[in-house]
């Protein structure tokens, strides 16, 4: 099965200043090319510099760093002016598996530091430009593990998604009476480039086909009643639905894409 093409208006995001966080790969990088191709001006940044980004402003930054994340705001309002729209879909885990034991204090200060308190700092740098003009859109990624943690590897992970939850539930009631919008969505597994990777490599090591290496980690997830993971594109649609004036009624709310992976309401 191929990724879903969804059609875009050029002009549906035309004059918007969107910045996008992790845009270089994954989810991140369908985000980018979602609102670069309904018209909008797109910043993004990762630690590494991309060649084939269609973002009008790409930085280079360690976000995991104090550092790194006012180096990224001073160019936005230096080039942007600011934003409009705030996407922050940086998040990931190193962690090893083996429980809490194998999660040291390194792990936890380093899933915190990817996955938390990047937005955290942006969004105080970049929201006053939003509060003055009185408008904004924030879409925080986090993951259906804040509500589903795997135990064996994800706890650190888990937590910070949790952490991120909640900060933009409460920074939703802060800044709705000033025009801004604030929703989480929490994404299942999704098929990126690294996901594809790690069904090979368990396919391999498995002696089995990649086939049967995916269902198994959807076993391991309880299930995805749509048989399938997530395509990046349609976490971006959703993300694009979210930001803009479609949804306007709709704040302080995680949005969960897992395909039914959580059992319950």
């Amino acid at each position: 099965m191929n990724a879903p093409a969804f059609i875009v208006h050029p002009d549906e995001f035309a004059g918007r200043r969107v910045l996008v966080t992790g845009g270089s790969k994954g989810a991140g990088a369908a985000i980018v090319r979602r609102f670069a191709a309904a018209g909008a001006r797109v910043a993004t940044s990762a630690r590494s510099p991309t060649s084939d980004s269609p973002a009008d402003l790409f930085v280079t930054a360690d976000l995991t760093r104090e550092d790194g994340v006012a180096a990224l705001a001073e160019r936005v309002l230096s080039e942007f002016g600011g934003v409009d729209i705030l996407i922050h879909s940086l998040g990931g885990s190193s962690a090893p598996g083996g429980g809490f034991r194998a999660a040291t204090e390194a792990v936890w200060q380093d899933d915190f530091s990817l996955n938390l308190w990047p937005a955290v700092r942006l969004d105080r740098l970049l929201v006053p430009g939003m509060i003055e003009r009185g408008e904004g859109a924030i879409i925080h990624v986090a993951s259906i593990q804040r509500r589903l943690p795997l135990h064996d590897s994800t706890t650190p992970y888990a937590a910070a998604k949790a952490a991120l939850a909640s900060y933009s539930k409460s920074l939703s009631k802060e800044l709705g009476p000033s025009g801004i919008r604030v929703n989480t969505i929490s994404p299942g597994w999704i098929r990126t480039d690294a996901a594809d990777r790690m069904v090979t490599r368990l396919a391999e090591s498995g002696g089995t086909d990649e086939a049967t290496a995916r269902q198994g980690i959807m076993d391991a997830l309880g299930g995805i009643p749509i048989g399938r993971p997530a395509w990046p594109e349609e976490i971006a649609e959703l993300v694009a639905f979210l930001a803009s004036p479609r949804a306007a009624a709709i704040h302080g709310a995680d949005h969960v894409i897992d395909g039914g992976t959580i059992p319950v309401v």
